[in-house]
C-alpha cells in the first residue's frame, strides 16, 4: 500500500536551494532514515509532509486512508495539566472510549456503562490502558500526578514520546510515524528499549536521527539529502557510506573530464570575434553546462592536521576523595581518579546520576562537599556544555570565530585561517558570511563546537556533544577527536560516538558508586551483561580505590555454586524497577487500608458499609499480591 508519493518537489529560501525536483515514495512497512547536513532541509521536508509548509513546486500526495503523526523537537503542552491528563488529551477513538469508560465507572446512569462497554469493544481499547502504563514505565515516568510545567525538558520529551507511541498503538488505521531526533535526552537503557520497540513494531516510519546504532537497528532504507538532491539507499548505514563514496568517485572522474573539455571550449570561446553572431548556439550552451560541472566543488577538507596544542605537563588532573550530595541523594562518595596524558574517558549513567555535576566540579563551576582537585599548570580546558551559544543578534559567523583569532596554529609552524577552519566543519563561504541568527539549531550547535575547538584547548570536556548535530558533522568531529593529542572527557548517550572515541569508561551506578572500565562503551555494556549473568563478580569501585593503578571489572568464568545452593540471580532492569515500584506502593496501600478500616468501625449506614467492604477486599487482595511478588523478587 502506498502511503506518500512526491513528484519533482522543490523548496528554496531566498537564494538558498534546499532541494530541487526530488521524487520519492513511502510504502507501508517502510522504515526510512533521513541523513543530511544541518540546514539541508530535513525538517522542512518533514513539515511539508505534515502540511505545515508548502513546497515551491512539485506535488505531494498522501493516501486519504492514513494518518501522519509527528514527534517533533518542539513539544506543545499545557503546563497546568498533570502527566495523566496530558496523556489522555489524545484525540483518537480508543482513547475517547477509554475516557468514556472511566467516566461510566463513577456515573449513576447505568446506560453510560452500557454505551462505554460497547465502544470499548468496537475500538478494541481494553488493552490500551495497560500498554500506556507499560510505555510510561519503560520511559521512567512514574508520577502521573505531576504537573507538566514542573518537569524538566528531558522528562517532557519522554512523556511526549510515550504519548506518541500510545497514539500509534491506539489507532488501528494506517499510520505514518515521523520522528525527529527521538533519542535526544534519553539515557542508554531507554534508547535501547525504544530501538527494540520500533524495530519489532509493525509500523511505517520516517526517522531523523544522529544515532547510527539506532539507525541501523530500526531502519532498512536511507534517504541522503545533499546539494539539493535526494539519493535513495537500500540497506544499512555502511551500505549508504559505500554508495556515497562510489558516487563521489564517479563525480570526481566526471569533473576531471569536464575540466579538460572546459579548457578547450574556453579557448574556442575566446578566439571568436565578439561581434560575430554565427557562433554555434548549441555549442555555447554546452560550454556553460561544461563550465558548471567543471567548477563543481567536491573538495572534502581533511582533519588529518597536526595542530599545535599547548604542551601538557606531567600533572594533568587528579581527583582525591571527592564527595557530593544533594540532601539525602549521594552523587559520588570518596571518588578518586587520576587522568593521564591523551586519555579519552567516557562517562555514562542514568539521567540525574551526577555526570554533569562532576564536570562542573572539575572546572570549579560548582563546589564539592569535600575532597581535593589538583589541576596541572599547563591545562587549558575547553568546555562544550548543553546550554548553547551566546552571540550578538546581527553578528556574522566568520566574525564570531575571528574574535578568538585570525588564524589557527599548526605544529609545523604554519597556520590556517579562520575561514579554512570553518570549512573543515562544513561551513561553506556563503554560510560563513551569514548572521548567526539565520542559522538552524543544528548549525548553531556546530558553531558552538567550533568556537570551543578554535580556542585550542588541551583538555576537552564535552557534555552531550552529539545532541542536534548531524551525521556529517559527527563524522568530522570524530576524526578530529581521534587525532586529538590532549585529554578528553565525554558525557554522551551516543553509543557509536563513544565506541569510536573513548578508551576508558566511568559508569555512574547510583548511590555514590562509580565504576571504572578499561575499554570502549560497547565492551563495557557487554561486560555488564556478563556480570548480570554471573553470580561471582569482583567489582572495582573507583571511589574506594586509593592507588593510582587502573583496574577493570573481573568476571569469573563458569562460577560454581557451593553447598548445592542455586546462585542468587541478579534482577533485570525491569524487575528492579518493579521491585522499587512495589516498595513505594505498599505503604500507600496499607495507609489506605487503615483509613477504610477506621471508616468501617465508625459507619452504621448499610450501603456505605458495603461500599467500604468492597474497597477493603480489593485493597487487601492487591496488597497480598504485592507482598507475594515482593518476596519473589527478593528471593
Amino acid at each position: 500500500m502506498n502511503y506518500v508519493s512526491a513528484e519533482n518537489l522543490s523548496k528554496s529560501y531566498g537564494v538558498k536551494v534546499l532541494f530541487k525536483n526530488i521524487t520519492f515514495h513511502v510504502n507501508e512497512g517502510d522504515k526510512i532514515a533521513i541523513v543530511a547536513k544541518n540546514g539541508s532541509g530535513k525538517s522542512t521536508l518533514l513539515k511539508i509532509l505534515m502540511g505545515k509548509e508548502i513546497a515551491d513546486g512539485g506535488e505531494v500526495v498522501i493516501n486519504k486512508d492514513i494518518q501522519v503523526v509527528l514527534f517533533d523537537q518542539e513539544i506543545d503542552f499545557d503546563p497546568k495539566l498533570s502527566v495523566e491528563e496530558f496523556m489522555m488529551t489524545l484525540d483518537s477513538a480508543p482513547i475517547l472510549a477509554l475516557k468514556k469508560y472511566h467516566h461510566a465507572l463513577t456515573s449513576e446512569n447505568p446506560d453510560d456503562m452500557e454505551t462505554a462497554l460497547a465502544e470499548m469493544e468496537i475500538h478494541k481499547a481494553w488493552d490500551l490502558e495497560n500498554e500506556m502504563e507499560q510505555i510510561l514505565s519503560q520511559l521512567k515516568i512514574t508520577d502521573l500526578s505531576a504537573k507538566m510545567g514542573t518537569l524538566s525538558g528531558g522528562q517532557i520529551k519522554r512523556i511526549a514520546l510515550a504519548k506518541l507511541l500510545t497514539e500509534t498503538r491506539a489507532e488501528h488505521r494506517h499510520t505514518l510515524l515521523i520522528m525527529d531526533e527521538p533519542t535526544n535526552h534519553l539515557d542508554v537503557e531507554m534508547v535501547e528499549w525504544l530501538e527494540n520497540y520500533l524495530s519489532k513494531a509493525k509500523i511505517t516510519l520516517l526517522l531523523v536521527t544522529h544515532d547510527r546504532y539506532f539507525l541501523d537497528a530500526v531502519c532498512d532504507k536511507i534517504w541522503e539529502m545533499e546539494d539539493g538532491n535526494l539519493y535513495l539507499h537500500n540497506g544499512s548505514y555502511a551500505t549508504y557510506l559505500e554508495n556515497k563514496m562510489i558516487r563521489e568517485d564517479n563525480l570526481n572522474s566526471t569533473i576531471d573530464k569536464a575540466n579538460n573539455l572546459y579548457r578547450k571550449e574556453l579557448e574556442w570561446m575566446r578566439r571568436q570575434p565578439k561581434a560575430r553572431t554565427t557562433k554555434s548556439k548549441s555549442r555555447q550552451d554546452d560550454f556553460y553546462e561544461t563550465e558548471k560541472i567543471a567548477k563543481t566543488d567536491t573538495r572534502k577538507e581533511t582533519l588529518a592536521l597536526d595542530f599545535e596544542m599547548k604542551r601538557l605537563g606531567n600533572k594533568i588532573l587528579e581527583l582525591r576523595d571527592i564527595n557530593k550530595s544533594y540532601g539525602e541523594k549521594v552523587l559520588f562518595k570518596d571518588f578518586s581518579y587520576q587522568f593521564q596524558r591523551g586519555e579519552k574517558v567516557g562517562i555514562v549513567g542514568k539521567n540525574g546520576a551526577g555526570k554533569s555535576t562532576l564536570l562542573n566540579i572539575i572546572q570549579g563551576f560548582e563546589p564539592k562537599d569535600s575532597g581535593e582537585i589538583e589541576t596541572g599548570e599547563t591545562i587549558k580546558f575547553g568546555y562544550f556544555a548543553q546550554k548553547g551559544l551566546t552571540y550578538k543578534e546581527d553578528e556574522r559567523v566568520i566574525d564570531f570565530i575571528k574574535e578568538i583569532g585570525e588564524n589557527f596554529p599548526l605544529a609545523n609552524g604554519k597556520t590556517i585561517s579562520a575561514s579554512q577552519f570553518l570549512r573543515l566543519f562544513l561551513f561553506d563561504d556563503q554560510t560563513q558570511y551569514s548572521p548567526i541568527s539565520k542559522l538552524s539549531g543544528g548549525e548553531k550547535r556546530r558553531l558552538h563546537l567550533m568556537y570551543i575547538l578554535y580556542q585550542n584547548p588541551n583538555f576537552l570536556i564535552f557534555d552531550e556533544p552529539t545532541n542536534d548535530l548531524d551525521l556529517p558533522t559527527l563524522t568530522v568531529l570524530e576524526n578530529f577527536l581521534q587525532n586529538f593529542q590532549g585529554s578528553l572527557i565525554i558525557v554522551s548517550h551516543d553509543r557509536y560516538f563513544m565506541d569510536r572515541i573513548v578508551d576508558h569508561v566511568l559508569a555512574f551506578e547510583g548511590d555514590g558508586k562509580i565504576k571504572e572500565f578499561v575499554g570502549n562503551f560497547s565492551e563495557y555494556r557487554e561486560n555488564l551483561k556478563n556480570e548480570e549473568k554471573s553470580p561471582k563478580v569482583e567489582k572495582t569501585e573507583v571511589g574506594s580505590q586509593k592507588s593510582e593503578e587502573k583496574s577493570t571489572v573481573q568476571v569469573v568464568a563458569n562460577p560454581q555454586p557451593t553447598n548445592n545452593q542455586q546462585p542468587k540471580k541478579k534482577l533485570s532492569f525491569k524487575e528492579q524497577h518493579e521491585l522499587e515500584t512495589i516498595e513505594k506502593e505498599m505503604p500507600k496501600l496499607e495507609e489506605q487500608r487503615s483509613k477504610i478500616l477506621d471508616e468501617l468501625n465508625n459507619e452504621t449506614d448499610y450501603e456505605k458499609i458495603a461500599k467500604f467492604s468492597a474497597e477493603l477486599e480489593s485493597l487487601s487482595k492487591k496488597l497480598e499480591n504485592f507482598e507475594l511478588r515482593w518476596l519473589e523478587l527478593q528471593d
